[in-house]
């Protein structure tokens, strides 16, 4: 549960403020005055502080101060009135968050919560690359294979540098990760890091999202607005699904690579900002550029840098490494004891083309053990948990196998002199099928008769019949 400390003189506005996000689910504390507040941090340091500007003694920005020499990577809103909007701005270009102004919508105010502790995470949790499981407790790359000790090493070669980096890969590879390792590992990591997602915010509101905006802008604009581009001055901005950023935007990047300044919108002010950027995309930034839909100029300026991540099913020899975390963290968040998997299910794992990569994984092995109700996760935990997607080709990929074994079909048919082609077409197929289950749970005749939904008598006779020799072999789980 994350804490929340509020630093406010008003006591009406701290009560009801601390009984809304006590709604919500966060742990809260507070404090009457600027000197109280500084010692709660120094004493045991919260996940987020919400400031007032105006306090008794110290202000806000000298309060706000002191946070932040002790706990640099802290996350703290300011709260601010109108009159006091210029000592808020200068808190952000300080290193703050973000700034609300009294009275504040609690919608608003909510999202903006939310935003400052996944920000205040990021920061604050560094992503280990060692490849292998480890602590549950922590976020990790995982993978040993060939493909992801190239990733470690790009890693390692450019995190130290200010090299603009574009991570490249299919949806669920990881991109995330890899840009926060580079900024946790880099000389900027007490900076701050703001991530923007460039399809979650909608275009019109993706400019002054990123640029901020002066008084006037445009229709609403009441007051000035800072930018995420500058909120994060001095630290690292994470430009995710930058494939999709409406081109008049473009430039603005453009001109922050090349210059190293931005304008607010309706500004004419150029402002310094010193920020590193790191952008990924899951797009064919290529065909953008042939199309006419991204900036040759940004894309070259983009990619000083470019870090390609495997999908997972060019790395299928991670997949138990893979599994064996994914079981250890969600355990530990489900507070249950780690049940651990059967072979058979892992051999069902890695059989699965993964076309949600690593995300789809996780998601598969959460749902398996939420299931499975503390026993070892067998293969039909596997199947149940992921429904269609385990066990299974992606759409395309089945109409494409459809097409093959139609195909086969057509010229077996034609072809063979049998009087009862049926039962022989029949027959093959059935010889194929236990021949694979058989050889995806290693020999077990009970994991491939629970696979086929079979009994192990019927699968006894089918592989007497068919005469099936198998590649592996290993003891039942069960009886005869």
């Amino acid at each position: 549960m994350s804490m929340i400390l509020i630093i406010d003189d008003d006591d009406q506005l701290r009560k009801s403020f601390q009984k809304l996000l006590a709604e919500e689910g966060y742990a809260t504390d507070s404090a009457a005055s600027g000197e109280n507040g500084i010692q709660k941090v120094k004493n045991r340091p919260p996940d987020l502080v919400i400031l007032d500007m105006r306090l008794p003694g110290k202000n806000g920005l000298e309060t706000f101060q002191a946070i932040h020499a002790m706990e640099p990577k802290l996350p703290v809103i300011i709260m601010t009135a109108f009159g006091t909007t210029h000592h808020a701005i200068e808190a952000i270009k300080l290193g703050a968050f973000d700034y609300v102004l009294k009275p504040f919508e609690i919608p608003g105010m909510l999202g903006i919560i939310r935003q400052a502790l996944e920000a205040g995470r990021f920061m604050r949790s560094p992503v280990e690359m060692d490849g292998a499981p480890g602590a549950a407790n922590r976020e990790a790359i995982i993978g040993r294979s060939r493909p992801m000790q190239d990733v470690y090493k790009a890693i390692g070669r450019v995190s130290s540098t200010d090299a603009t980096v574009m991570i490249r890969g299919e949806s669920g590879t990881g991109k995330e990760l890899v840009a926060r390792a580079l900024y946790s590992h880099s000389l900027r990591a007490d900076k701050p890091f703001q991530v923007i997602n460039c399809v979650a915010i909608p275009e019109n509101l993706l400019e002054s999202e990123l640029f901020g905006f002066e008084k006037g802008a445009f229709t609403g604009a009441a007051h000035r607005r800072v930018g995420k581009i500058e909120q994060a001055h001095g630290g690292t901005v994470f430009l995710d699904e930058i494939g999709d950023m409406p081109f008049g935007i473009q430039s603005k990047i453009l001109r922050l690579l090349q210059e190293k300044s931005i304008e607010r919108l309706g500004g004419r002010e150029t402002i310094p900002v010193d920020v590193r950027i790191i952008a990924a995309t899951n797009r064919d930034l290529e065909a953008a550029l042939q199309q006419g839909r991204f900036r040759e100029d940004l894309y070259y300026r983009l990619k000083v840098v470019t870090i390609v991540l495997p999908p997972l099913r060019e790395r299928i020899d991670d997949i138990p490494l893979l599994v064996d975390y994914f079981l250890a963290r969600y355990a530990a968040e489900l507070d249950i004891d780690n049940p651990g998997i059967a072979r058979e299910a892992v051999a069902i794992l890695r059989s699965h083309p993964w076309p949600g990569n690593v995300r789809e994984l996780a998601n598969a092995i959460q749902k398996a053990l939420i299931f499975n109700r503390g026993a070892p996760i067998q293969p039909q935990d596997i199947l149940q948990a992921a429904g269609a997607g385990v066990g299974s080709r992606s759409g395309a990929s089945l109409r494409e196998s459809d097409q093959v074994l139609r195909q086969w079909v057509r010229e077996t048919i034609s072809t063979r002199e049998e009087t009862n082609k049926f039962d022989a077409v029949m027959d093959h197929f059935a010889s194929i099928l236990v021949g694979e289950a058989l050889n995806m749970t290693r020999g077990n005749r009970s994991q491939a008769a629970r696979l086929l939904g079979l009994s192990r008598p019927t699968l006894h006779s089918k592989i007497e019949k068919y005469r099936l020799r198998l590649r592996t072999s290993v003891e039942d789980d069960s009886p005869a």
